[in-house]
């Protein structure tokens, strides 16, 4: 079938064709305009923004931490409710299949979930293959699990921990590789209860620095096309901005990605010794061409906070509200904690709200900043519309000002900040950038060759009205939603590398399995064919 978009305003940053024209697809493909070719099927969009479909590089999405928040908290989604005969739990109330459906609404098209532990690859990809209509990643949580620790402890051969992390990233069908605090939750294990980027690990001997950057350089070696992801040492906490900023430093030529940068945001001065370290932050990260960074902007209103990060979980036990929580003193990687949370107008909310949106107005190339709230750890996802707004109008943000606690926002700039973004801008942070950085040639753009995601908003005055009901999205050429609602459900892939397994490790992780779990490694292994989708999986190739 060959479909026409007649008279839109396209904004294309990758190939610089930004301005009014139409688009052709045909089979679920962007192509040429055809010479006297006759569209089967013609949707005028005059007046309308098109953009490629938005790719949210940090958003969790699925698996065990996931579904343990849904237990802690029923109340807080409609899956708690009576359900009716025949309905599967997969529709009940927001559940994976809401989640497709409420992005897709919004013209997301690709979410990565950024922290799978690799021995429940397969529980989170059976509830990944359950959200509808967009297409989904994972990255791999490496750095606090015994073979990597031992390692690096017995200074085994880098080679040996290229197979090694080649075999995690295949096995578990990951698109990258994620570290949570390194060496902390190893280190939580012997009683350690704070933990920065030079401490050790006790019975290892290793600092965080190490890990990261032994991890980095595999990451780079391995060819696999997103750089590192680090979630950093002491998230949170007053002072976490030194953490961060010796973070972005040890770089040192090599990419590396930081994750919620908002949540390292933070220094020690005022009457309370919480204050915003934003600007310090953003000039760091502007000098340096190797980082990358997202956010995870804080928005208002209830939420849960969901990481991997179990010994910042257990210092924040205190703050749980409703007074409710779970801690998961796993092993490895797998632990973590699960700790619901309210932003409230506070100086303490108002000041995160603010330091967010410093780090997005200050870091001058799009390229490197990308949209995210840390889903649902600043806000939900569906809150992405609202912050739209606060990003592309100063006016937007002076009015939720003065709803805020205003001492905290005098020890920011944001008052001063009068940038607004625009949708170029807008296209770069959410379609082209995080195409580039997670090695998607296909997406993220609306060239010839790639695939018709496609999203379509209609101008107005409201920005959070137009990017919470997109006009039109297109999935690999379909239609499945119009004016903001689904119209038509279709199943999405995992974007997964396939690195070469190396036999003699492969070897090793049997014999390792069967030494330390009494397990075959088939326990924690499983084939495509275990996900009860027809071609679940897309494969993404490493860099040459």
């Amino acid at each position: 079938m060959l479909i026409r978009l007649v008279g839109g305003d396209v904004i294309d940053p990758v190939n610089g064709t930004s301005g009014r024209r139409d688009l052709w697809i045909r089979d679920g493909v962007i192509v040429e305009a055809p010479e006297g070719g006759a569209a089967d099927e013609t949707h005028d969009v005059s007046g309308c923004i098109v953009m490629a479909g938005a790719i949210d590089i940090h958003s969790h999405i699925g698996g065990g931490n996931v579904n343990t928040a849904r237990l802690l908290l029923p109340e807080q989604h409609a899956a708690h409710q009576p359900r009716p005969a025949n309905t599967p739990l997969s529709s009940a109330g927001w559940s994976t299949y809401q989640t497709g459906c409420l992005y897709a609404q919004m013209g997301f098209t690709t979410v990565v979930e950024p922290a799978m532990a690799p021995s429940t690859a397969l529980h989170t990809h059976l509830e990944l293959a359950d959200i509808p209509i967009i297409d989904k990643a994972t990255l791999a949580i490496l750095g606090n699990d015994d073979f990597t620790l031992s390692l690096l402890r017995d200074e085994k051969s880098t080679a040996m921990l290229d197979d090694y992390v080649a075999w995690i990233v295949a096995s578990s069908r990951a698109l990258g590789v994620k570290v949570i605090n390194a060496g902390a939750a190893a280190a939580f294990k012997d009683n350690v209860r704070s933990f920065s980027f030079d401490d050790v690990v006790p019975e290892y001997g290793l600092t965080s620095r190490s890990i990261v950057k032994a991890l980095q350089a595999s990451v780079t070696r391995l060819g696999i096309p997103h750089p590192l992801h680090v979630h950093c040492n002491n998230l949170g906490i007053a002072g976490s901005a030194d953490t961060a900023a010796a973070t972005i430093a040890a770089t040192e030529g090599t990419p590396l990605h930081l994750a919620h940068l908002q949540f390292y945001g933070y220094g020690t001065e005022g009457k309370r010794k919480f204050s915003s370290e934003a600007a310090r932050l953003a000039e760091l990260v502007n000098g340096n061409p190797d980082v990358t960074i997202d956010i995870g902007q804080v928005m208002f209103g209830q939420t849960v906070t969901i990481s991997s990060d179990v010994m910042r979980q257990f210092s924040a036990l205190g703050n749980a509200n409703p007074k409710k929580s779970v801690i998961i003193d796993g092993d490895g990687n797998s632990g973590g904690g699960i700790v619901p949370y309210r932003y409230k107008h506070d100086y303490y909310g108002s000041l995160q709200w603010a330091v967010g949106l410093e780090l997005f107005l200050l870091i001058t190339d799009p390229w490197r900043v990308f949209f995210t709230t840390d889903h649902p750890n600043g806000a939900p996802f569906t809150a992405y519309p609202e912050l739209f707004e606060l990003l592309m109008s100063a006016e937007a943000r002076d009015a939720k000002a003065t709803e805020l606690n205003a001492g905290a926002l005098e020890l920011t700039t944001l008052a001063s900040v009068r940038r607004e973004y625009t949708f170029e801008e807008i296209a770069i942070m959410t379609r082209a950038a995080p195409a580039k950085l997670l090695g998607l040639k296909d997406r993220g753009h609306l060239a010839a060759g790639a695939i018709a995601d496609i999203a379509v908003y209609r101008r107005g005055k409201d920005i959070a009205k137009m990017f919470r009901e997109a006009a039109l999205v297109f999935k690999n050429g379909e239609v499945v939603v119009k004016n903001g609602k689904v119209t038509k459900y279709r199943w999405g892939k995992a974007l997964r590398l396939n690195p070469p397994a190396d036999k003699a490790m492969v070897k090793r992780m049997r014999d390792y399995h069967d030494e330390r779990y009494g397990l075959s490694l088939e326990w924690f292994t499983f084939a495509d064919t275990a996900i009860a989708r027809e071609e679940p999986f897309a494969e993404v190739s490493c860099k040459s």
